[in-house]
């Protein structure tokens, strides 16, 4: 480290604290939570059924594999780069245990499995942008259609039926807390969250994840090995993707081939919506979890408001549109 950012450092350490309102209204989390609020309280106004217990906890398990995937998505935005095969990843991993399952697979060995393929997508993702210098967007693209392929092929498109009660509680059980039925697959997200948050903003590599997306060149020469940390964040993106996939698995009670497809829309607009910059260096998971919420609320606003479901992926296209064009103003607005 430099002489003048260890000066700086040593005075961000030493200099106290002062609360300013800016701190909170300034930040884009602040701004995104705002249109999730403002959308809420439409839906409340416009419709009788958006805020029931069934309708706003329905949503909460639909959306929480999205915003696990994300959480790994936006890891990959901050460096730089993008990972399409999400949503394939996601179709295969559930897929994987399904089959396992099928065989009479205990059900933590069928977990593993399907946890397991997605790491191993991660993996070769990792690989083929950093050994094979392919670039992210095709990288991913070619994943997203051989995971794809390899569900059609597998299963000769024929969905993977009879999976058992104690796999299908992983995305169907409701935990009763203070009264409430509170879905398992929600309380899975919040410890991921979590866990995701501390992982970026209180480790070595967290650090390394925002330095590479800041300045790639720049970290290099710094000696932080940016090939390691590129693998590394695009295995954890699909490894988290894969525990999304079968959580999704086991609330259907059926692995699908076409399962999760277009989801990378859903995963790549959360991230977006939720303030991760596609020019890379910056975002949060608290963003990506208020980017989660707003585009499963469109989803399911759009069906209680009576708009056909056709509509729906040229709306997520609007919405990731204004999101880019919002974060482009606002760097704009900072070197102005």
């Amino acid at each position: 480290m430099s002489g003048s950012a260890q000066t700086a450092s040593a005075v961000a350490v030493t200099r106290p604290y002062r609360f300013s309102w800016r701190d909170i209204f300034g930040r884009q989390e602040f701004g995104v939570f705002l249109i999730l609020l403002v959308m809420g309280l439409f839906l409340s106004l416009y419709t009788d059924t958006f805020l029931t217990s069934t309708n706003i906890f329905n949503i909460l398990r639909a959306f929480s594999w999205i915003a696990i995937s994300a959480f790994g998505q936006c890891m990959v935005i901050i460096t730089g780069g993008i990972d399409l095969s999400v949503g394939s990843v996601m179709g295969l991993s559930g897929l994987a245990s399904a089959m396992l399952l099928e065989r009479q697979v205990p059900v933590v060995i069928a977990v593993l499995g399907g946890l397991l393929t997605g790491l191993i997508v991660g993996f070769l993702n990792g690989l083929m942008i950093t050994k094979g210098r392919l670039p992210p967007f095709i990288a991913t693209l070619g994943s997203l259609l051989m995971a794809r392929g390899l569900c059609y092929g597998l299963t000769g498109g024929w969905p993977v039926r009879g999976l058992p009660q104690s796999f299908r509680n992983l995305g169907q059980y409701d935990i009763p807390i203070a009264g409430l039925n509170v879905p398992l697959p929600l309380i899975f997200m919040l410890i991921f969250a979590v866990i995701t948050a501390i992982f970026l903003t209180r480790t070595v590599w967290g650090y390394r994840i925002y330095a590479l997306g800041g300045n790639e060149t720049a970290t290099a020469l710094s000696g932080i090995n940016t090939a390691r940390v590129k693998l590394m964040v695009y295995s954890l993106c699909s490894f988290l993707t894969a525990i999304g996939g079968v959580l999704m698995t086991a609330r259907l009670g059926v692995a699908a081939p076409t399962a999760a497809q277009g989801y990378e829309l859903d995963v790549i607009a959360a991230a977006v919506v939720g303030g991760t910059s596609l020019m890379g260096g910056e975002g949060t998971i608290l963003g990506v979890l208020i980017g989660a919420a707003i585009m499963q609320v469109l989803r399911n606003g759009l069906v209680l408001v009576g708009v056909s479901a056709y509509w729906l992926q040229a709306v997520q296209g609007l919405v990731i549109v204004v999101a880019i064009m919002l974060d482009q103003l606002r760097k704009r607005g900072r070197r102005g």
